[in-house]
């Protein structure tokens, strides 16, 4: 059967969270990624010691510990990780999105994205989405279910839902 990524930019972190857990609840819990900018660290440490990501004022990492966007996604948060993406800076992709992009070192994101089946050009517009500071999220599923998915996202304020 023939599968799709559908793609949302969403610029809340608040709603990306209610679309991930709303897809989660339909059954797409492993087939979700998110792609979001960090901003940098704050010098303060987290639970457990650890620098904290964020991406302007939201703390990512918050979201890993207590259940966030990343956080309560089984299959997320184990494959969640801060990498550097060339022309991009620092990334926090979770999910099977995490994988293709590890190593990534020509092309950058965009480049990634080809390899996850997204065509070059759309690749690059979502590049700059991330460098603003906007979150991605992909979720990978059969073709016949793609329009709820989409639905899903519209439904939760993405902005740019494309089905590749």
């Amino acid at each position: 059967m023939a599968e799709r990524t559908v793609v949302g930019v969403f610029r809340s972190r608040d709603n990306a969270e209610r679309a991930v857990e709303e897809l989660r609840s339909a059954g797409w819990d492993r087939d979700i990624s998110i792609l979001a900018r960090e901003e940098g660290r704050e010098g303060r440490k987290g639970r457990g010691g650890d620098d904290r990501a964020r991406m302007k004022d939201q703390d990512l990492s918050e979201g890993v510990a207590t259940g966030g966007v990343l956080g309560g996604l089984a299959g997320l948060a184990a494959s969640a990780g801060l990498m550097t993406i060339p022309g991009v800076g620092p990334v926090l992709a979770a999910g099977p999105i995490a994988t293709t992009l590890t190593g990534v070192v020509t092309g950058g994101l965009a480049g990634g994205l080809v390899d996850y089946g997204i065509p070059a050009e759309d690749g690059r517009e979502y590049e700059e989405e991330v460098k603003r500071g906007r979150i991605l999220t992909m979720i990978r599923t059969e073709e016949r279910r793609a329009s709820d998915v989409e639905r899903i996202l519209r439904e939760r304020g993405a902005d740019r839902v494309r089905s590749h």
